[in-house]
């Protein structure tokens, strides 16, 4: 973690420290006042809020860079926890940033799997498990992130525990997406059409190539690439909260731009074959959705703007607000061209999309998610003990 900034209040543990306690000699002999000696014992008076903590009274573990105020205690209880979201403080405003999303995006998966008609289909219809796993991709990254950040206080491992899930959990949407762009938007790109793509490659670069066999291994790998690099990038993740990563914002962020590359195909479509002019909703929302990544990247790198200005936005308007701010806007444009793909999947469905094909390998993913946060769990328990 980079160096932060010595707040102007640093020293008061020492300056405490300094002060004579009630033990020490200079007060052991004191008399007591008179007044509390006869004062009857009171009833306690019911306990409010803890209060908030500065950077320097609470562990290393638990501060964020140029955050100097606004931390809870450690640990909570699950009600503390719980209360914290409707009290001021610098995770308050990360949980409202994701939840108010999280009960939007809830509205309208509900419309599209129950309410929408759309040509009958009922929701359980082999043709829209490509769309569950996409939906069950955005909901529990948003959820997840809710979770994690309402949470984190409980206690120093639980607060481990929640970040590694929230990695899994975009790990698990990343790959949602991939499944969702396989079936839905993938089939319709003139790149990956063999009859077209053959005639472009030879006639622009002379190479007399028949595509059919390289765009049907790219078919074939597109999934289980997306599968390793997810369990990847969650592993990279999780190491990333070790001491030894100087800068774990920027290798998180890094890490998670990999699994974008399977979007490829659609931007070289753009630059190929006029995807403005063929396909205008999947141009300007695609190209929409990766401007606001690289707005949300730039923010979980920089620490803008409480890098300038330690202190002054440790409630309201610290980076990691704005980093979920952006991704939300992200992934409500990709809604709206995973929407596109899917009509267009339904008035000409190439094939049909298998449980194993899709939800198999969800579950899949699943397991193998769990399986490496158990195991940083028990090599961080460890370390304790040694």
């Amino acid at each position: 973690m980079p160096l932060r900034p010595q707040p102007g209040g640093a020293g008061t543990k020492s300056a405490a420290a300094a002060l004579p306690s009630a033990s020490s000699p200079a007060l052991a002999g004191a008399p007591s006042p008179p007044a509390a000696r006869a004062r009857a014992p009171a009833a306690r008076a019911p306990a409010g809020p803890k209060a908030l903590l500065r950077w320097d009274e609470v562990p290393d573990d638990f501060v964020e860079c140029f955050i100097l105020s606004g931390y809870r205690r450690l640990p909570c209880t699950a009600q503390e926890c719980v209360a914290s979201v409707l009290r001021p403080t610098n995770e308050t405003l990360n949980f409202w940033t994701h939840f108010i999303p999280l009960l939007l995006f809830l509205s309208r998966f509900g419309r599209l799997f129950f309410l929408s008609g759309r040509h009958d289909l009922p929701f359980h219809h082999p043709w829209l498990l490509p769309l569950w796993c996409y939906a069950s991709g955005v909901l529990l990254t948003l959820a997840m992130s809710c979770t994690a950040h309402v949470f984190s206080c409980l206690s120093l491992r639980l607060r481990a525990a929640f970040f590694y899930l929230d990695y899994a959990s975009i790990s698990y949407y990343g790959f949602g997406s991939t499944v969702a762009y396989y079936y839905y938007l993938l089939p319709g790109l003139r790149l990956l059409d063999a009859g077209v793509l053959t005639p472009y490659v030879q006639q622009r670069l002379g190479w007399h190539v028949d595509c059919a066999r390289l765009l049907a291994a790219y078919r074939a790998l597109v999934l289980p690439v997306a599968f390793v690099l997810a369990v990847a990038c969650t592993v990279a993740c999780c190491k990333s909260r070790g001491d030894w990563c100087a800068y774990p914002f920027a290798l998180r962020t890094f890490v998670f731009v990999m699994p974008l590359s399977m979007a490829c195909p659609i931007m070289l479509e753009s630059w190929l074959f006029d995807l403005r002019r063929r396909n205008p909703t999947l141009f300007v929302h695609f190209y929409r959705r990766y401007l606001w990544l690289v707005v949300a990247a730039f923010f979980n790198v920089s620490k803008l703007p409480e890098r300038i200005q330690p202190g002054l936005f440790d409630i309201v308007g610290h980076s990691h607000q704005l980093f979920h701010i952006f991704t939300f806007l992200s992934i409500y444009e990709q809604m709206h061209y995973v929407e596109e793909g899917l009509r267009q999947f339904l008035e000409a469905p190439p094939s049909s999309p298998t449980f194993l094909g899709t939800v198999g390998y969800m579950m899949l993913l699943v397991l193998c998610l769990v399986l490496v946060i158990r195991r940083f769990l028990s090599v961080s328990d460890l370390c304790k003990e040694d």
